[in-house]
């Protein structure tokens, strides 16, 4: 037993551990350290005037907190509801934001060598919100920056940084 803890251990201080999850036909990697929980989708209240993306909100234990539709706010397409989707609950900057995915497979880790510069294209999803592109064999994972996200003007979820 304390092998296997000291060989996780060892893989830890190596390389970075990223959630995979699923948006349309590609993977995405987020810091697995950001995400507080993961839940399967449930209603939300939706709030008037509120950009399409945030679906709505939702109380998570007496915590109002907002939920963000990442297939809608990437234009991949009409979102699909199913026993897959789910949301992943983050904390960014100690506020608790939703994250509705398709679906979420893994934890990967990733060593430093196995992350690589995005190219720059005219891409839905600017790579500035991206740390780059991660290879685990013939799989890729884009890479998010999700707190540079989610903390974005454009999101509107977290407060002026208090100067």
């Amino acid at each position: 037993m304390t092998d296997a803890n000291h060989t996780a251990d060892g893989a830890d201080s190596a390389g970075l551990e990223f959630l995979a999850f699923t948006l349309g036909k590609e993977e995405y990697g987020i810091d697995i350290l950001k995400v507080q929980e993961i839940r399967g989708y449930e209603a939300v209240t939706r709030i008037a005037n509120a950009p399409e993306f945030i679906k709505g909100v939702i109380n998570l234990r007496g915590i109002i907190i907002p939920v963000v539709d990442m297939r809608i706010k990437f234009n991949l397409g009409e979102p699909v509801y199913d026993q897959f989707t789910v949301v992943i609950i983050l904390n960014i900057k100690g506020r608790v934001v939703g994250m509705v995915v398709d679906s979420v497979s893994d934890v990967t880790t990733l060593t430093p060598d196995q992350i690589k510069q995005a190219p720059e294209m005219g891409t839905v999803f600017s790579t500035e919100y991206m740390i780059g592109l991660g290879t685990v064999g013939e799989r890729m994972l884009i890479l998010m920056d999700i707190d540079k996200l989610m903390s974005s003007p454009e999101m509107g979820l977290l407060d002026k940084a208090v100067a």
